[in-house]
């Protein structure tokens, strides 16, 4: 913010140039009392100026009511005087209040608390040399009013360097998120040290969650889930890291998403995340061929089996290419029966009823179904290895839309066997 950018906005000056200068002269002395008195009262009334008055604290408190003072004076004698060098000084201390740690509260007590004992001082011995009712109202005024236009500066310096901080601040969290997501050996001691800058206490376990990438959403507020919660919304890639991930966590998840869809994977060790990170980029894929239930948070741990299967799928498509070809003879509306029911009874266990309700059909059909799947598979059936095999293949050929389901099987005739 240039000089000439923040003098637009102060109240003050066409206040001064009302004040008579001629009495500056008289009060000039009492400067190093009111300077005094500003320091006391507002270490007084605001608790975070109570500390030792030394160092760079000293330099800043005390120069800064000195500045504000003489200025005053200045003004007085001169309204058109020049007000680069105390905005400056203004804008400085705001920053130096945010980098203290201090609040914006606080400072403007401050100047509040300086404001009023000025104007003690200042109204007392005006009285003193005479001056009128309405030249003391107008001296009030154009006090309160620089007072304002104090607070505006150092308010301003104040959000600078909040701004700023925040932009570096999280700069450093999009730094240790990928840092925690890199696979390449030797970066504990890095990561501890990031971890160390943003305050993030490293966690024993952690889950990742992929999102889908809608760049609608770039510009839509980061959810808010904590501090621990790492967060990059975007990149190409976007994820989060949940540390030491628990129910309530991922509970949470779904009401910061916004309606975007997201899998969260399993919960490994600190140095294992970029493996969940790819188990979670798995599911979504999964997800998005409809190979995985079509749902706006996939839990990966739900999903174990079939991600397995995927993680090769040209080994799981050959295995299925085997149950295909054996299938080959039937249309494609039997061969998706006959895999739905192939599939339904091997995770029976070769239990006619229980695949009966996986399918909501009656026993007798499955019956029918298995019989014309013995004349095709023969000995196969009966071989334990060749069944586990047979499982995946149907397991990865079946959209989840011809899965078997739990269901009550209910009365009814039995439909034909496959071939029919």
């Amino acid at each position: 913010m240039t000089a000439a950018a923040s003098e637009r906005g102060l109240s003050a000056p066409p206040i001064w140039a009302e004040l008579v200068p001629e009495g500056v002269a008289k009060v000039r002395p009492l400067a190093g009392k009111m300077i005094a008195d500003v320091v006391a009262a507002v270490r007084d009334a605001v608790p975070d100026y109570r500390r030792p008055l030394t160092g760079k604290f000293r330099e800043v408190l005390v120069g800064g009511v000195e500045m504000a003072i003489m200025q005053c004076f200045r003004f007085i004698e001169d309204p058109q005087a020049s007000r680069a060098e105390w905005l400056e000084v203004f804008r400085h201390a705001g920053r130096v209040e945010f980098l203290e740690g201090r609040t914006m509260d606080s400072l403007q007590t401050a100047v509040r608390v300086g404001a009023r004992t000025v104007w003690r001082h200042l109204g007392r011995a005006g009285q003193e040399l005479g001056m009128s009712a309405d030249a003391l109202l107008t001296l009030a005024e154009a006090i309160f009013a620089y007072v304002d236009d104090i607070c505006v500066v150092a308010v301003a310096g104040y959000t600078e360097a909040q701004a700023q901080a925040s932009g570096s601040y999280e700069r450093k969290r999009r730094q240790l998120l990928k840092l925690v997501l890199s696979d390449q050996p030797g970066q504990a001691q890095p990561l501890a040290d990031l971890a160390a800058a943003v305050d993030w206490p490293l966690p024993g376990s952690v889950a990742v969650v992929v999102l889908e990438y809608r760049p609608d959403h770039l510009r839509m507020p980061p959810p808010s889930l904590g501090r621990d919660v790492l967060v990059d919304l975007e990149s190409t890639d976007p994820c989060l890291i949940l540390p030491d991930p628990d129910p309530a966590a991922v509970d949470a998840l779904r009401p910061a998403l916004a309606g975007r869809r997201a899998a969260i994977g399993p919960a490994v060790p600190l140095a294992d995340a970029h493996r969940s990170r790819a188990v979670a980029r798995r599911a979504l894929a999964l997800r998005h061929r409809r190979i995985l239930p079509e749902t706006d948070l996939i839990h990966c741990d739900r999903h174990l089996g079939t991600l397995l299967m995927f993680a090769d799928e040209p080994l799981v498509a050959h295995m299925a290419e085997r149950v295909r070809a054996v299938l080959h003879p039937l249309t494609t509306k039997q061969r998706d029966r006959a895999a739905t029911t192939l599939h339904a009874w091997l995770r029976a266990r070769g239990d006619v009823n229980t695949a009966a309700t996986l399918l909501a059909v009656h026993p007798q059909t499955v019956r029918y179904r298995l019989t014309h799947l013995e004349s095709l598979l023969g000995d196969h059936l009966a071989n334990p290895e060749d069944r586990f095999l047979m499982e995946v293949a149907a397991h990865a050929w079946l959209p989840p839309a011809h899965q078997p389901k739990p269901a009550d099987p209910g009365p009814g005739p039995a439909d034909p066997a496959p071939g029919a």
